[in-house]
């Protein structure tokens, strides 16, 4: 949907015109979808939340199979505060979509991580929309105000994405990612173990993309006997730092088609 709104609720008007069995929405942003939501209910078409959570009454969809976003960013805060210790730590963060629910959960998980570890201090926080391109343009923009980036300890990205273009920025800055700023971010794509096999970057906290079979369990469940799933399915959330053979990782992945 191009990362628009609009167009997401345009496409859900067209699948109720189209009186389709059920609608899979990973929604862009948390707030809005009370009206579209309640007319596919009307319809009696179930709608299944992917990825993300929207802020509306939870009887307008039928389950929201998400990770715990929240705890996402508590994993990556807490990687931070094991492996810098004592030491003062000024944080950079390139945030995800303004509004949506991954990026408010992962930076207040996060923060929540870092809170009462005085040396800790996030000097410059800005939306990189979850894109590679948009990532090193906000973190071009950070290493050219803080001296260069020598003023920097550690990236903290709402997703791989951003973190690469990130890297990158630091690369062209004549640093070096991963030990001059430390890296550690979200998701786990394919990329991002190539960089931490490159010591490039630090840690990634893994968002499974297996969100589909759970949703289609619920719905199936649903459709055959009108069994109600729970209203959030949780998925898992694993912790990959460099220890753990990034290479291999990368091949897996790869190979599963992530």
């Amino acid at each position: 949907a191009q990362q628009k709104q609009e167009n997401q609720i345009k496409a859900i008007r067209s699948f109720i015109a189209q009186g389709v069995d059920a609608i899979f929405l990973a929604p862009v942003v948390a707030t809005g979808w009370d009206d579209v939501l309640s007319e596919a209910k009307d319809a009696n078409i179930p709608v299944i939340l992917l990825d993300r959570k929207v802020d509306a009454s939870p009887d307008l969809y039928l389950t929201a199979v998400t990770s715990d976003t929240v705890h996402e960013g508590k994993v990556a805060g807490q990687w931070l505060v094991d492996n810098v210790g004592d030491k003062p730590c000024n944080i950079v963060e390139l945030q995800g979509t303004t509004g949506s629910s991954p990026a408010i959960d992962r930076k207040k998980g996060f923060e929540e991580a870092i809170a009462g570890h005085n040396n800790f201090k996030i000097i410059r926080s800005q939306t990189g929309d979850f894109t590679r391109t948009k990532g090193k343009e906000v973190m071009e923009s950070f290493l050219k105000a803080e001296n260069g980036g020598k003023n920097i300890c550690a990236m903290y990205a709402h997703n791989d994405d951003m973190a690469v273009g990130g890297i990158e920025a630091i690369k062209e800055a004549g640093l070096k990612p991963g030990k001059d700023i430390l890296v550690v971010s979200i998701d786990s794509i394919p990329d991002i173990f190539k960089a931490m096999a490159a010591g490039e970057a630090n840690a990634t906290v893994e968002l499974t993309p297996n969100m589909a079979g759970p949703a289609f369990d619920a719905l199936d469940a649903y459709l055959k006997d009108k069994k109600a799933p729970p209203k959030w399915i949780q998925t898992e959330s694993k912790l990959y730092t460099q220890k753990d053979d990034p290479m291999k990782v990368f091949e897996q992945k790869k190979n599963l088609g992530y």
